[in-house]
């Protein structure tokens, strides 16, 4: 029984009030002093020993001396006897009245000779005992009735207490038992609870689980490993684990790598080789197969990639070389405006030259067959060299006063066959008139006459017409027919 019971008792423990009650003959006549009540030790503490005989049980009482007989005149009536001469309502009334009014001295003496005179009754003895155990009676059955004994299993540890709380909430506030969104309370908070219930807690641990190449956070209230992937119903024989499958997991939880066991098909050197493994990439697959790779050899999915279960992952044998071709790079052209040509006169000053790029190609054949080749490097070796030409823009004369009229198309076919870039054997003589270069650039052209216009080509050789004749074309000037 703890202090609290007897505190909450304590309080009831004032007797004053019924002190006057008992100065009457109650109980066959014996007045019991209030002192007796006041001082009975009713809760097992106070002065051990004082007053033993007032609760000691009836059946336990001395030997009492021989009584006086109820007639005797000297000692009055027998204690305990319906009737004593004497001794009427008047009487007790009398004597009460006298206490009150301060013959309190006279009835103490009065009480004493009786105590002396008469031997204590049993239900006398008994009466404080009575009202003790009837206020314990009311208090204990109220405390029993709101004290619960419990199981509590917090994480597997299990222990037996009790408790006045009303439901399972109130059960694990008192206890200090704290619970997050993760954690499993049975039965759940909020579930009253009564004596003889077991009440368990299973806190959630963090797990960062990795299966099978897919990262997941999970929470499990499982304590091992073991027991966390049997949670989670993962197939765990011929599977890879991380860590033991043994091994406790604390509440501040841990990192997991699981890889199940998988059917994967190796396809290579024409032949199937089918293998279970818990790889966690297909080139350890591969070498699993008993499977080598060689030089450039690769296979038909990322050698890095997690194998799949079912999966068919074929090896491919690559053979092949490189190959260094050699290709020209085209020169530019760039064209300025020149005011001394005619429009649509146009005069290359500088021949362009293409450059050289130097290519390498990768050759290779998969299984045997060729592939594209494929470019891998690209070098320049040579830049090229722009062409400069120069754009006439100077307006074109209408014609040759006294030259317009002669047949130059028959002194052209004559001299150059029509062609206006055409050039003779010695490299003297070009276009359609077949003007030295010295002779050309005299008339105002520039550059070289084949490489200008046929109209300018003609409007130079009607200039020279004009200041020569037709003694320049000794051959051909008769074409002319002036």
């Amino acid at each position: 029984m703890s202090n609290s019971r007897y505190e909450t008792y304590e309080t009831h423990e004032t007797y004053e009030t019924y002190g006057p009650a008992y100065a009457g003959p109650v109980y066959g006549g014996f007045d019991a002093p209030p002192a007796d009540l006041h001082s009975a030790e009713t809760l097992g503490h106070g002065t051990p020993g004082a007053y033993a005989d007032t609760y000691r049980p009836a059946y336990e009482g001395p030997t009492l001396p021989g009584l006086p007989r109820q007639g005797a005149p000297d000692d009055g009536p027998a204690p305990g006897s319906a009737e004593q001469p004497g001794r009427g309502p008047g009487a007790h009334a009398g004597s009460r009245a006298a206490a009150r009014t301060g013959a309190h001295r006279r009835s103490a003496r009065r009480r004493k000779a009786r105590y002396a005179e008469r031997p204590d009754s049993p239900m006398r003895r008994l009466l404080p005992q009575a009202l003790v155990v009837a206020f314990l009676a009311g208090g204990t059955t109220a405390f029993v009735a709101k004290d619960k004994a419990i199981e509590l299993n917090v994480d597997g540890k299990a222990r037996t207490l009790h408790t006045f709380a009303d439901d399972v909430t109130e059960l694990l506030a008192e206890e200090g038992v704290e619970v997050g969104a993760h954690d499993v309370v049975a039965p759940g908070p909020g579930t009253e609870i009564s004596s003889g219930d077991e009440v368990a807690v299973h806190f959630a641990r963090p797990v960062r689980l990795t299966l099978d190449g897919h990262r997941r956070e999970i929470w499990t209230t499982a304590h091992t490993v073991e027991g966390a992937l049997r949670q989670l119903g993962v197939r765990q024989e011929g599977a890879y684990v991380s860590a033991s499958r043994s091994r406790r997991i604390g509440r501040e939880g841990l990192a997991l790598d699981v890889r199940t066991e998988r059917t994967v098909t190796i396809m290579a050197d024409g032949r199937a080789r089918t293998v279970r493994t818990n790889a966690a990439t297909v080139r350890e697959a591969v070498e699993e197969a008993g499977i080598t790779l060689h030089g450039q050899d690769t296979t038909s999915v990322p050698q890095g990639s997690f194998p799949r279960d079912g999966q068919t992952v074929t090896v491919l044998r690559i053979t092949g070389g490189k190959e260094v071709r050699e290709e020209p790079i085209p020169f530019q052209v760039r064209r300025t405006e020149d005011p001394d040509l005619f429009r649509g006169t146009e005069v290359v000053e500088r021949a362009g030259e293409p450059g050289l790029r130097r290519v390498t190609f990768s050759l290779r054949s998969v299984n045997g067959v060729r592939q594209k080749p494929r470019r891998i490097r690209s070098e320049v070796v040579r830049e090229p060299r722009p062409q400069v030409v120069k754009v006439g823009t100077k307006p074109r004369p209408a014609s040759v006063r006294g030259a317009d009229h002669l047949d130059w198309q028959g002194l052209a076919a004559c001299e150059s066959g029509g062609r206006p870039d055409a050039v003779d054997s010695s490299g003297t003589y070009g276009g359609l008139y077949q003007f030295d270069t010295r002779t050309w650039q005299a008339l105002g052209g520039n550059g070289r006459p084949q490489d200008a216009p046929a109209a300018e080509q003609t409007y130079r050789a009607k200039k020279l017409y004009v200041r020569r004749g037709a003694s320049p074309w000794p051959h051909c000037g008769a074409r002319l027919g002036g």
